[in-house]
Order: structure tokens, then sequence, then C-alpha cells
């Protein structure tokens, strides 16, 4: 039996990494592609609440509405909810939103409301 030939370990490595990369970068493109295009508004006032989460425009938010490309979340407890909210919007208080998650679909277009 002849003997094995020794082969070089280093561009082995090196096309792996290269694949690891690449495969990186497209699930990073296609994740970013699927992504919706959903208008926001910026948070020009550091002096609003919770400034990292983003605020969308209101006639954004009326459009989404009119052709039902978004659901609403009244955040607000039962009691206000039952005093009046949007049409349709669904009531998940403040203090229940992070077990009550699952009740939501991710894909989505979710807009949480508390006023």
């Amino acid at each position: 039996m002849g003997e094995m030939k020794k082969r070089p370990i280093f561009p082995i490595v090196l096309m792996a990494v290269g694949l690891v990369i690449l495969i990186g970068a497209l699930v990073s493109i296609f994740l970013v592609s699927n992504q919706r295009d959903q208008p926001v508004a910026s948070n020009p006032d550091p002096g609003i609440p919770f400034p990292q989460i983003q605020r969308v425009d209101l006639s954004a938010a009326k459009s989404a509405l009119d052709e039902g490309t978004a659901v609403f979340v009244d955040v607000r407890g039962q009691s206000y909810y039952q005093e009046g909210h949007i049409p349709g919007a669904l009531s998940i208080p403040l203090n229940q939103l992070e077990e009550r998650l699952v009740e939501l679909n991710q894909d989505d277009w979710i807009i949480l409301y508390c006023t």
C-alpha cells in the first residue's frame, strides 16, 4: 500500500472559514431583505420615555389601520380599553405583555399604543 500524502491543513481551514463567512453574509442579506419597510418616526426628543423604542408616525399608523396592514395592541388596563379603543385593537395590558407575546404573530407589524 502506498503512503498517504499529507495535505497542508491551512488551505482547508481557510476555505472553511470563507464558507462560514459567505453563509453568514447570505443569511444576513436574506433576513434584511425580508424585513418590512415600516415607516417609523425618528425620536429627536431625548426627553420622551423609552427613546430606544421606535415611534410610528401618526399618518403611517392611520394608513396601516385603514389598509389592515398592522395589528394594534392597546397596552392600557382593561377598564381604559373598555372605555374606548382603536377598532379591532387587541387588549394586552402592559403588565401582561411579556407573558402574552406568544399570542402575537412576530411576522406582523405590531403597533402598541397606550393613549
